[in-house]
C-alpha cells in the first residue's frame, strides 16, 4: 500500500521532505491487501474450481457459520467463483461481524472507510475497526491507528495512532511497522528518531512489505539512521520496485549513478536472494489469517439421538478438522474411534438428531432391495441430499472379500460413509467404495458399470460393541413393513454432509 514516505535526496539539496499521500489510495490498497490475506486461492485457479468452492462456502455461510460468511464476502468482493458484487460482499461481512468475527469486523471497517459496497462512512469504519482492535485483531488495530493518524472519523491524535500501531506492530503486522517507522521519521506523536524509524522499516521490509522496503532504501540512500550504503539502498529499492512502486524506481536511478558496476551486481544478487520472513506474533492474535478449503467431502449418518454418527475411515483419516452440515446448522464433531481395517469411523456431535437403527447383515439376501441417501460430488450436483436405490449384487466384495456387499446402488465420490438401508429402514451396510475403473480397464479391457461396495453392518456392530456407551443407545431394528417413502425420509433425516479440512 502507499505509505507516507521520505523523498530521496536530489542533487541540489541535502534535505529530504515528507509528503502525504491521498487517503483514498491508502484505504483502497489496505483493503486489497487485507482481502488478499483472507482466503488461500486454489492452485491453477480454474473458474470451475472456484465456482465449486464458492458453492460449498455459500451453503456453510447460510447455515450461520461466521468464518464461512467472511469467506463468502471475500468471494463476492474479489469476484472469485461468482460475479463481483461489493454490496453483497458487505452483506456477508456484516453477518460475520455481527457475530463478533474480528477479521470480518476489520474488513467491514475498511469497506466503510473506502466507500466500497456502502456509502463512505468514517464513523461506521471507526466503530467496526475498534471492535476488531479490542479483540486483538492486528488488522483492526492498524486501521484504527490509520484513522487516528489521518483524522478520519475521529479527531487527529498522533498519540492514539502510535498506541494502536504499536499494538499491531508487536504482533508482526508489517503495515503497522512501516507506519511506525514513518511516525518516527517525521516525529509525529514521538520524538523524531531516524534510528528507530530504520528499525521499524527493517522489520516491515524483511516481511516483504513494499513500503517498508522503499522507506528503508531511502534511509540507506540518505544515510539517515544508518550509515549511507548504496548497495543496501539499491537492494531494498529494487525489491520495492519489483512490487510496482514507481517511486522506488527513482531511488534506483539515484543510487545507481553513485555505484560501480560491481556494487550494482552485488546489490542485484542480494535482492534476488531475498526471501520474506513473516514474523510470529508475540501474543495470540485474531488478525485475518488464511482460510482452508475442504480437501475431502463425504457422507455420515447418525446412529444415536444424542449425536453419535458413522462415516468411513478413509473420509476422515487425514482430517485436521471436520465439519458437519446438518439441518441444525454447521457442527464440529469429534472423532471417537476408528477401525481402519474395516474402513469405519465413529464421531460425536453435540445436539439432538434423528438416527437410524442397525440390524445384522447376516439376514441380507442376494437381490435384496437397498438404498442410500448421501451427498455425491457436491461441486457438480449441488448440496441437496441424493437418493439412490439398487440391489445386493453379491454377498461378498472384490476378490470375494467377506466384509463387503457388492451393490448395484449407483454411488459416486461423496457417497462414502452413507448408510445402506433395507426396505424396513435398517442399516445393513456403510457405502464405502467402487471398483477402480482404471484397474478394471487394464485387467479386462472394459470399464466397469455400477460395481460398488458397502461394509456389512455386522462388522459395524462388532466395531460398536467396543464402545459400550454407544452400543447401549442403539435403536432396536425395525421388523414391521413400512412405506418406502417413510424409509427414504428416515434415511434423509439421519444423513449429514461431512467436510474434511
Amino acid at each position: 500500500m502507499l505509505q507516507n514516505r521520505p523523498e530521496i535526496l536530489n542533487s541540489q539539496s541535502g534535505k529530504r521532505s515528507l509528503n502525504n499521500v491521498h487517503m483514498k489510495s491508502k484505504w483502497v490498497t489496505s483493503l486489497f491487501l487485507l482481502l488478499a490475506a483472507v482466503v488461500v486461492r486454489l492452485p491453477a485457479q480454474q473458474n470451475e474450481t472456484e465456482r465449486k468452492q464458492f458453492d460449498i462456502t455459500k451453503v456453510i455461510a447460510e447455515s450461520g457459520d461466521a468464518t464461512a460468511q467472511l469467506d463468502l464476502g471475500v468471494s463476492y468482493a474479489k469476484g472469485q467463483g461468482v460475479a463481483k458484487d461489493e454490496v453483497e460482499a458487505v452483506k456477508w461481512f456484516r453477518k460475520a461481524a455481527e457475530q463478533g468475527n474480528p477479521a470480518a469486523q476489520s474488513v467491514l471497517g475498511l469497506m466503510y472507510a473506502d466507500g466500497r459496497g456502502v456509502p463512505q462512512d468514517y464513523a461506521e469504519a471507526f466503530k467496526w475497526s475498534r471492535k476488531a482492535a479490542e479483540q486483538g485483531s492486528s488488522d483492526g488495530q492498524f486501521t484504527l491507528g490509520m484513522m487516528y493518524r489521518m483524522g478520519n472519523g475521529v479527531p487527529q491524535d498522533y498519540g492514539e495512532a502510535i498506541r494502536w500501531f504499536h499494538k499491531a506492530a508487536d504482533q508482526g503486522n508489517a503495515s503497522s511497522q512501516s507506519d511506525l517507522g514513518f511516525m518516527y521519521a517525521k516525529g509525529n506523536g514521538v520524538p523524531l528518531d531516524d534510528a528507530e524509524a530504520v528499525r521499524w522499516y527493517r522489520r516491515a521490509a524483511e516481511q516483504g512489505n513494499r513500503d517498508g522496503q522503499f522507506n528503508l532504501g531511502v534511509m540507506y540512500a540518505n544515510g539517515d539512521g544508518v550509515p549511507r550504503n548504496y548497495i543496501d539502498a539499491y537492494k531494498w529499492s529494487s525489491l520495492a520496485a519489483s512490487q510496482g512502486d514507481e517511486s522506488a524506481k527513482k531511488t534506483l536511478s539515484f543510487v545507481e549513478m553513485r555505484m560501480t558496476p560491481d556494487q550494482v551486481a552485488q546489490a542485484q544478487n542480494e535482492a534476488s536472494a531475498f526471501i520474506p520472513r513473516k514474523e510470529t506474533p508475540n501474543s495470540s492474535s485474531n488478525s485475518v489469517i488464511s482460510r482452508e478449503n475442504p480437501t475431502v467431502t463425504g457422507t455420515g449418518f447418525f446412529i444415536t439421538d444424542d449425536g453419535y454418527l458413522i462415516s468411513n475411515y478413509h473420509v476422515v483419516k487425514d482430517a485436521a478438522r471436520i465439519r458437519l452440515v446438518t439441518s441444525a446448522g454447521l457442527i464440529t464433531p469429534k472423532v471417537i474411534r476408528v477401525d481402519a481395517a474395516n474402513d469405519l469411523a465413529l464421531l460425536k456431535a453435540e445436539g439432538h438428531f434423528a438416527s437410524l437403527p442397525i440390524t445384522s447383515s447376516r439376514a441380507v439376501k442376494l437381490g435384496g432391495t437397498v438404498a442410500t441417501v448421501g451427498f455425491p460430488d457436491i461441486g457438480l450436483q449441488g448440496f441437496a441430499p441424493k437418493f439412490a436405490r439398487g440391489e445386493i449384487a453379491s454377498l461378498s466384495g472384490a476378490g470375494d472379500d467377506a466384509r463387503y456387499f457388492q451393490i448395484s446402488v449407483p454411488v459416486q465420490p461423496g457417497n462414502s460413509g452413507g448408510a445402506l438401508v433395507d426396505e424396513h429402514g435398517n442399516v445393513v451396510g456403510v457405502v464405502s467404495a467402487k471398483l477402480n475403473a482404471s484397474a478394471a480397464l487394464a485387467t479386462t479391457g472394459a470399464l466397469p458399470e455400477n460395481v460398488n461396495y458397502a461394509v456389512k453392518s455386522s462388522f459395524l456392530l462388532s466395531f460398536l460393541e467396543s464402545v459400550p456407551e454407544v452400543s447401549a443407545k442403539l435403536k432396536e431394528p425395525i421388523s414391521v413393513e413400512r412405506k418406502f417413502d417413510d424409509v427414504v425420509q428416515s434415511a434423509q433425516g439421519a444423513a449429514v454432509l461431512v467436510l474434511v479440512y
